[in-house]
């Protein structure tokens, strides 16, 4: 993983060059884990930001706090890390004005995801600075992904099957909603720790399938972002699974999603969940190298007209080392698909106080079409 995260680095530098960029300035942790190979556990929300300085012809350099320091030399390719205190002489910005030098005329940005804190520093110190958009340039070579990172997403994938499985064997009238939730969170543990050692660069991988289970059950299906409750389960109830913040593996995202019934399914339900299958289904149908990406989400929209609903949803998203990327398939993203994208596709309708149906699968473009990244019966679940 390290050394290709340095070959993306080169390419990263090369795409630099051509677009006379002398300075760029990195605070987005999944750039960061693209380009350099680690990742912090001490971000933004403690207000300790960790910066990848690059230029053109010069080697990188990290800045980071000093307790996470030693963690991020031993992952890291990068040779020069240096660290900040929070408190006295060597604090963040005396460190990262240091880094800088000079007085530069344009400082390259991930402007959509800089820190305030940040923003507001280099506001105050740099005035005359022209504070210019980086993402577009590296959201382009994020696109394609190498065939190392589809392995890695692959086996994303496996974990997320067993997770999947384990949220369907615990579903019975009776069990609480937070007990599915342990379920899925044992069993993506223990399939992840299977692909791991102990040794170099993976040793600072953990297992630990973590963040809140996006679930709902009834009709609360219809509020799709819901969390993991102490509600029980009864018969015939709706239960909705997104793994969309969980399904990862060594800082790859996935989505993934699936709706079960519990002994049975009522009509309405069964018709709802069945045209979000289809339209997924039509979507997928669609990716193939040479396609617009809003082609595939018009693909989808036509099955939900066909069948009488209406969605706000986009189709899909690209996926990678963040858990959004470029680019989506939704009305108006006219970006050509290529093979080595790679999506998470899904259908969703929500009828209001009612119930919703859901699926959602991460795929990757090849030459002919796509291939399933996450694999699990599409099709109405009744356990």
């Amino acid at each position: 993983m390290l050394e290709d995260a340095r070959l993306r680095m080169a390419e990263f530098q090369r795409r630099l060059k051509d677009e006379d960029v002398e300075l760029a300035i990195l605070t987005d942790e999944s750039s960061i884990a693209y380009l350099a190979g680690f990742w912090g556990y001490l971000g933004i929300e403690f207000g300790r930001p960790t910066f990848l300085l690059v230029r053109p012809d010069a080697a990188p350099c990290v800045i980071t706090p000093l307790m996470e320091s030693e963690m991020v030399s031993a992952m890291t390719w990068v040779e020069e890390v240096l660290p900040w205190e929070d408190f006295g002489q060597r604090g963040w910005p005396r460190v990262l004005q240091e880094a800088i030098g000079g007085e530069p005329g344009e400082i390259w940005l991930e402007r959509g995801s800089l820190p305030a804190i940040v923003r507001n520093f280099l506001d105050e110190r740099y005035p005359t600075a022209a504070l210019k958009d980086l993402g577009p340039i590296l959201a382009a070579q994020r696109m394609i992904k190498s065939p190392a990172e589809i392995a890695v997403m692959r086996q994303a994938g496996l974990i997320a099957g067993e997770m999947m499985r384990a949220a369907g064997g615990s579903l019975k009238a009776g069990a609480q909603e937070y007990e599915s939730a342990l379920a899925v969170i044992e069993a993506g543990s223990r399939a992840a720790a299977g692909f791991l050692t102990d040794k170099g660069w993976e040793a600072f991988v953990s297992p630990m399938i973590h963040n809140l289970q996006i679930m709902q059950s009834g009709k609360d299906t219809s509020m799709v972002h819901r969390r993991a409750s102490v509600k029980r389960y009864v018969t015939g109830d709706p239960v909705y699974f997104c793994f969309c913040n969980m399904a990862q593996f060594k800082q790859y995202k996935l989505g993934f999603d699936r709706l079960f019934h519990i002994g049975e399914i009522g009509e309405e339900a069964a018709r709802v969940q069945q045209a979000a299958i289809d339209a997924q289904q039509a979507a997928i149908a669609a990716i193939r190298p040479g396609v617009a990406a809003e082609e595939v989400a018009r693909a989808a929209n036509e099955v939900y007209r066909e069948r009488g609903y209406e969605t706000g949803y986009r189709t899909g998203r690209s996926i990678g080392v963040a858990y959004l990327e470029a680019p989506e398939l939704k009305e108006g993203d006219k970006t050509i698909l290529r093979p080595g994208m790679t999506f998470a596709v899904d259908g969703g309708i929500s009828l209001e106080g009612v119930c919703g149906g859901r699926i959602g699968d991460s795929v990757v473009v090849t030459d002919e079409g796509s291939d399933y990244l996450t694999d699990y019966p599409r099709r109405l679940l009744v356990v």
